[in-house]
């Protein structure tokens, strides 16, 4: 029973919050953090899947951002939230392929090169692994 109890709060733990919850979650890994990106509307949501320590926002809001973003193919003009789950505002609509005129907080400041799957001895984990430098 106890197993069953773990195995449904660890499950948990990387669901969508409400709002996102039907939305499909692409796996992402930036600068060491790994998220769950959901989209749905003009909003991305970012929930940090790995133990890290972070007790505040900033060093995991720029990383968030860019995975949201990479998901995305929008730029993201905000980002609110905590360390765990962050939601980004999305500077496109993405349903007309337009981005808005407006200025982007996270993704012009930095360079980002995708090396692709994570893969680790033959195991395909299926998220991407991004490594983003400022510039």
């Amino acid at each position: 029973m106890i197993r069953y109890l773990s195995l449904l709060l660890l499950a948990a733990c990387s669901a969508g919050t409400p709002y996102f919850r039907d939305a499909p979650a692409t796996r992402v890994a930036v600068n060491g953090s790994v998220f769950d990106v959901r989209v749905r509307g003009d909003l991305a949501e970012a929930v940090r899947i790995n133990t890290q320590y972070a007790p505040r926002l900033g060093p995991i809001r720029d990383r968030a951002g860019l995975a949201m973003a990479q998901v995305s193919g929008c730029p993201i003009l905000d980002v609110l939230g905590d360390a765990a789950v962050t939601v980004g505002v999305l500077g496109c609509d993405r349903e007309a392929g337009e981005r808005l005129l407006l200025t982007a907080v996270s993704t012009p400041n930095y360079e980002c090169i995708d090396y692709g799957l994570y893969e680790d001895i033959g195991k395909d984990y299926g998220y991407q692994v991004f490594e983003c430098t400022p510039y």
